[in-house]
C-alpha cells in the first residue's frame, strides 16, 4: 500500500468528511426547549465575549442561552469591548446574580489586541462569540478583520459569528469571501447567527421537502417593520446601517436561500418606493428625517425578484410601512403540491401545509421555541464533538453561506437604486 493510500486523514479532512455526510437539517423533535435541557457535567468551556452591547447582554442576550447551555462549565474569561465603562457594568450585574461562577474571574478589554497581550496561558479559550458591530468586521483590512485576528493567535478555537457578516460598502463583498475562505482553510468550526434556519417551524418545512423528495419551485418572503417604534436615526440613515434589506431584511433572504439553494445574482432585479415619492410619506416617524442627507434616506418599500441556479424563482418585498410595535413576517415555500406557510417567525411561529389532496390547510404552532438557544447549542455540540458522531446536529449557517445571504442582500439594494435614479432623472430635482 503507498503512503498516499494509507495516510491516516488529517482533523480537517475528519471533520470535513463527517459535516458532509450529516442533513443539512435538524430533525424537529431534537430542538429541545432551553428549560428542558440538562447542563453536562465536565470541563470547563472557556470562551471570550467580544462586544458588550445588545447582542450579548442586551434583548438578544447571547450570555443567557450559553449560562443554561453549560450551567457551571461556563468560565468567560475575557469581554472585549471599547466601552470599558459598559462592559464593566454589565459584569458587575452578571457577578451579582446565580451565574456568577462564570463571570467572577472575567477581565475586560478595550481590544482584542490587549487580551493577547496578558492572556492567561493556564486557560487559553477554547471559543470566541463576536457580536460586535458588523462595520467592524468581515473584512481583511487592518481594524476591520478580527476574526481573522482571532484566528491567527488561537487558531484552534470555534467562533460564533453575529449576522450579517460585514456592513462595508458593496465593492467589499469580495473581502468577506475572502474572510470565509480563511476560515474554512483553517478548519474552524463556525456558525453564523441566521436563527431563524433553527426554528422548529423551519426544520418541520425541511422535513416534509426532504421526506416527501420535493423539489422547490418558489419561495415569496415579506418583512413589514413597525417603523414608528424605530427611534434610532441610524437605522434611517443608509451610509450608516447599510440600509433595511441589509441591515434588516438579512434574515429573510437567508432564509429564502435556505429553501430555494443559491440565487443567480445576475438576474436579481428590484423596485423601490423612495420618501420623495407620495407613496413614501411616513406620518408617524419618531426621528427628524430632515436631519439625514436625501440621498441617504431607506427606502419604503422595496420588493425584488431572482431566479434560483436550481431553477426556482424567489421574491421578497421589505416595507417600512406599519405603526404600532408589532412587525408581520411571512414566508411561503412551493412545491408540486404543497404550500408552506410560516408566519410570525420571530414571536409566535405558525406553520400552514397545504398538502396533496385536500384544500385545507392544517397549522402548527411551536409554543416555547427558542432558535437563538438551539443555534447555540448545536455550535457548542460540534465543538465538543470529539467523536465525530454523525448524529451530532449540523451547524447550519456557516461564513460562506452567510456571505452569499450578505451578497444577495446588496444585489437587491443596488437594483433597486438602479431604477430608483432612473425615475429621478426623469422627474423634477426633489427638494429636502
Amino acid at each position: 500500500m503507498s503512503a498516499a493510500t494509507s495516510r491516516r486523514p488529517s482533523m480537517l479532512e475528519r471533520r470535513s468528511s463527517a459535516m458532509s455526510s450529516r442533513r443539512p437539517s435538524i430533525d424537529p423533535s431534537r430542538l429541545v426547549p432551553m428549560d428542558k435541557t440538562t447542563a453536562h457535567t465536565g470541563n470547563e468551556f472557556n470562551v471570550v465575549f467580544v462586544g458588550a452591547g445588545n447582542i450579548m447582554f442586551g434583548p438578544w442576550n447571547h450570555s443567557f442561552r450559553f449560562e443554561h447551555k453549560l450551567g457551571p462549565r461556563l468560565k468567560v474569561v475575557a469581554l472585549i469591548d471599547p466601552a470599558i465603562e459598559r462592559a464593566t457594568t454589565v459584569l458587575q450585574k452578571k457577578c451579582e446574580s446565580f451565574v456568577r461562577s462564570a463571570y467572577e474571574n472575567t477581565r475586560v478589554f478595550k481590544t482584542l489586541e490587549d487580551y493577547v497581550n496578558s492572556f492567561d496561558r493556564k486557560s487559553p479559550p477554547q471559543a470566541f462569540v463576536v457580536g460586535s458591530p458588523p462595520m467592524f468586521r468581515g473584512t481583511t483590512k487592518p481594524g476591520r478583520d478580527i476574526e481573522i485576528q482571532i484566528l491567527n493567535h488561537f487558531p484552534n478555537v470555534a467562533l460564533f459569528i453575529e449576522k450579517p457578516v460585514t456592513t462595508g460598502p458593496s465593492e467589499e463583498i469580495e473581502e468577506a469571501f475572502k474572510v470565509a475562505k480563511f476560515i474554512s482553510d483553517k478548519g474552524t468550526i463556525t456558525s453564523v447567527g441566521y436563527m431563524l434556519r433553527y426554528l422548529k417551524a423551519v426544520q418541520m418545512m425541511k422535513q416534509i421537502i426532504d421526506d416527501n423528495n420535493l423539489t422547490v419551485m418558489a419561495t415569496i418572503a415579506r418583512y413589514a417593520t413597525a417603523y414608528e417604534a424605530i427611534a434610532k436615526p441610524d437605522w434611517w440613515n443608509k451610509s450608516k446601517s447599510a440600509g433595511p434589506i441589509v441591515e434588516q431584511g438579512t434574515h429573510f433572504c437567508d432564509l429564502s436561500r435556505y429553501f430555494g439553494g443559491d440565487v443567480d445574482i445576475s438576474t436579481v432585479s428590484a423596485h423601490s418606493v423612495e420618501w420623495y415619492e407620495n407613496a413614501g410619506h411616513l406620518s408617524k416617524q419618531s426621528i427628524d428625517e430632515t436631519a439625514i442627507p436625501p440621498e441617504d434616506r431607506v427606502p419604503r418599500v422595496t420588493a425584488a425578484t431572482w431566479k434560483y441556479e436550481g431553477g426556482a424563482v424567489g421574491s421578497f418585498t421589505h416595507l417600512v410601512a406599519l405603526q404600532g410595535h408589532d412587525y408581520s413576517c411571512e414566508l411561503e415555500v412551493y412545491a408540486d403540491g404543497y404550500q408552506l406557510k410560516l408566519v410570525n417567525p420571530y414571536v409566535q411561529p405558525v406553520l400552514y401545509v397545504r398538502r396533496p389532496g385536500s384544500d385545507l390547510e392544517e397549522s402548527h404552532r411551536f409554543p416555547d421555541d427558542d432558535p437563538f438557544f438551539s443555534e447555540i447549542s448545536v455550535w457548542i455540540d460540534n465543538i465538543e464533538d470529539i467523536e465525530e458522531d454523525p448524529e451530532t446536529a449540523q451547524i447550519l449557517c456557516t461564513f460562506d453561506d452567510a456571505c452569499k445571504s450578505y451578497e444577495l442582500t446588496w444585489a437587491i439594494r443596488e437594483a433597486s437604486e438602479r431604477t430608483r435614479n432612473l425615475k429621478r432623472a426623469e422627474a423634477a430635482p426633489i427638494q429636502a
